[in-house]
């Protein structure tokens, strides 16, 4: 039996048939982090293309809520909650996206593609004055399932 729950025995895709499994209330957590040089995490708030914070924020809220659309097979939800903190280092960003929904499969792409979006966010929004930026760390934290 093949392990992977998109790819048949013979190596085709499909999506995977949830329709039997229960509604259920899921939430996830991932993270992620910009590294950058100490000048640039001082000035996210005032780059030139404007406040990288809260533009991550945003652009890490609106990805979670089009992740169907990016990933081919993963399931349209309705996406109850979504949320994206970043935090300033001293010469980094952690980001921190957790999604949440009442269905029949998990958020756990939601919150990894709001966490990678919001990354890439800051770093669109500094690379004019940072060249030697780096994104990294992007990893599911947490899940959970409680029944509805």
């Amino acid at each position: 039996m093949n392990e992977l729950s998109h790819v048949g025995d013979a190596g085709d895709v499909a999506m995977v048939d949830v329709g039997d499994k229960p509604l259920s209330r899921r939430r996830a957590t991932a993270r992620g982090e910009v590294r950058m040089a100490r000048e640039t995490a001082h000035r996210l708030r005032e780059l030139p293309k404007g406040d990288a914070l809260v533009t991550a924020q945003i652009a890490g809220i609106m990805a979670a809520k089009r992740t169907a659309e990016l990933i081919p097979l993963c399931h349209s939800l309705p996406l109850t909650h979504v949320e994206v903190t970043l935090e300033v280092g001293d010469a980094k960003v952690e980001i921190e996206a957790s999604a949440e929904t009442t269905a029949q499969t998990g958020v756990e792409m939601e919150a990894l593609v709001a966490a990678t979006v919001a990354a890439l966010t800051v770093y669109d929004m500094a690379k004019a004055i940072d060249k030697e930026m780096t994104i990294g760390e992007v990893r599911l934290v947490r899940k959970t399932k409680d029944l509805a």
